[in-house]
């Protein structure tokens, strides 16, 4: 069997393939229709809060990990000293 076809009809098809396809995909994930922009603006939006906020979590950690390193040494330099400061005297 022996087809012939241009290659404006081979584009064309293939066009309408990936179109039709990508509807059916969106369609089967639920992002299609009248809201489907609105959606797909959802998703971007919670997406980078969601970076946004993996990168405060790391930063805050990393803030957490130097200080107490910063408090471990000044604790033991205190000690070291002899210096107590909770007592009266």
């Amino acid at each position: 069997m022996n087809i012939d076809i241009q290659n404006e009809e081979l584009k064309a098809l293939l066009t309408q393939a990936a179109k039709d396809g990508a509807k059916q995909a969106l369609a089967e994930v639920g992002l299609d229709g009248a809201n489907a922009q609105d959606d797909i603006k959802e998703l971007r939006n919670l997406i980078d809060s969601w970076r946004s906020a993996k990168k405060t979590m790391g930063q805050t950690a990393l803030k957490i990990a130097t200080s107490s390193v910063l408090i471990f040494i000044a604790v033991a330099v205190f000690m070291k000293l002899g210096i107590n400061l909770g007592e009266s005297q």
